[in-house]
């Protein structure tokens, strides 16, 4: 069995062990409906309860064995409009119970001389009670053994008609069941699909917001406190109020990107991210070594690296206490390494979803501890295999060889 299949995600009968075992509770269901079924069952037996009772009302007399057989006519009569019952028990008592109705079906055919079709109320029962191969093995034995009783009995060559009918309704019925399964395991499926799309989204979101509003707010609240600091030290108005408009300006993009993360139409551009760190990082007074340009970055790597980036600039001026920060771009990866306070990699959420991010491109992300303080955080997205050089082929002239 595939990695990762298991019970609940068998359809139809293309896996072996979905013949041997019950499916699910939820799948299995709970058969026909236990108060109108009996109701709906009279239906279905009175075209052999009315022959066989005209048959014993006019026996002569009164006998034990009369009795008898009027207590086994009624009583196969009963378990098959009582069987919707054992659908919820236990697997050893739906066993005992479908089997105790061949029993009674086989024994009419046999000691009471009844046409084969009886055998039918037990065979279907049989179908929506155990597993397919159980059903195979044991409809097929009463089959056969309702055919040995008939041979001995010489009716054979009047009622085999009845009894290939049996055997092709049982086998429809076999099918249907099958089917029913088969429905209710991709209905469960579907709704574990719809939840886990629920979930997905909901993780997405998240993710998104929380490196966008996390890098934002942080990034407002460095520049708001350093307009404040201005103003409560040199009081330089004007550029109290260069940030203060920086300030308003990122409110107003992390606007747009909130509403753009949410329809899931954001994307994040590496060069825009180096700006904006380039500037969080000036405003907090940290000494940035970062490139000027990404062209050297592949750019189905940019997007990437650059939420990439987002999270790492963030972390920084959160809770690194660094001074000075640098970063650093290849082909395929990007690190980003301070010399703050930190002695060890502390897992959070915006490293969780940065592992998401890059798991979902095949990448690794590496965080690890410098050893005399600061964080390094390396991001690798594998490159591309590249595609095998075609073969040459030699041309001869067309005069062929010479």
């Amino acid at each position: 069995m595939a990695k990762g299949e298991g019970a609940d995600h068998r359809f139809g009968l293309n896996n072996r062990e979905a013949w041997w075992e019950d499916p699910p509770r939820g799948q299995r269901g709970g058969g026909p409906d236990k108060v109108r079924w009996p109701i709906f069952s009279i239906a279905f037996t009175l075209p052999y309860l009315i022959p066989v009772t005209k048959r014993l009302l006019a026996a002569d007399q009164v006998t034990p064995g009369l009795i008898g057989l009027w207590a086994l006519v009624y009583g196969y009569a009963l378990s098959y409009a009582l069987f919707p019952l054992a659908f919820d028990r236990a697997r050893p008592v739906r066993f005992a119970y479908g089997v105790g109705m061949l029993t009674l079906g086989l024994t009419l055919v046999g000691a009471a001389n009844a046409n084969p079709f009886v055998l039918l109320y037990g065979t279907a029962a049989m179908v929506f009670l155990v597993p397919p191969a159980w059903v195979v093995i044991l409809d097929g034995a009463a089959v056969v053994l309702a055919a040995v009783i008939m041979l001995l009995a010489g009716r054979f060559g009047n009622d085999y008609g009845d009894l290939i009918t049996v055997s092709s309704v049982t086998l429809a019925m076999f099918f249907m069941s099958s089917l029913i399964r088969a429905i209710r395991r991709l209905e469960q499926a579907n709704a574990e699909i719809a939840t886990l799309a629920v979930t997905n989204e909901r993780q997405r979101v998240a993710r998104d917001l929380h490196d966008l509003l996390g890098h934002s707010l942080t990034t407002i609240t460095v520049k708001a406190g350093l307009a404040r600091r201005v103003l409560e030290s040199s009081g330089d108005i004007p550029r109290a109020v260069e940030e203060i408009r920086e300030v308003e300006s990122l409110t107003r993009s992390a606007l747009s990107d909130v509403r753009a993360t949410v329809s899931e139409y954001r994307e994040v551009s590496l060069s825009a991210e180096l700006v904006g760190a380039r500037a969080a990082l000036r405003a907090a007074e940290i000494d940035a070594d970062l490139p000027h340009a990404v062209d050297n970055v592949r750019p189905e790597f940019q997007n990437t690296f650059g939420y990439v980036l987002r999270e790492a600039v963030t972390n920084v001026l959160r809770h690194s206490g660094a001074k000075q920060v640098e970063v650093r771009l290849g082909e395929n990866w990007l690190e980003i390494e301070d010399d703050g306070s930190a002695t060890e990699v502390v897992p959070g959420n915006g490293l969780r979803g940065l592992r998401e991010r890059l798991d979902a491109v095949g990448g690794t992300l590496r965080p690890s501890a410098r050893p005399g303080g600061g964080l390094l955080v390396r991001a690798e997205i594998p490159l591309p295999e590249p595609r095998a050089a075609a073969t040459a082929v030699r041309t001869e002239p067309a005069g062929g060889l010479a």
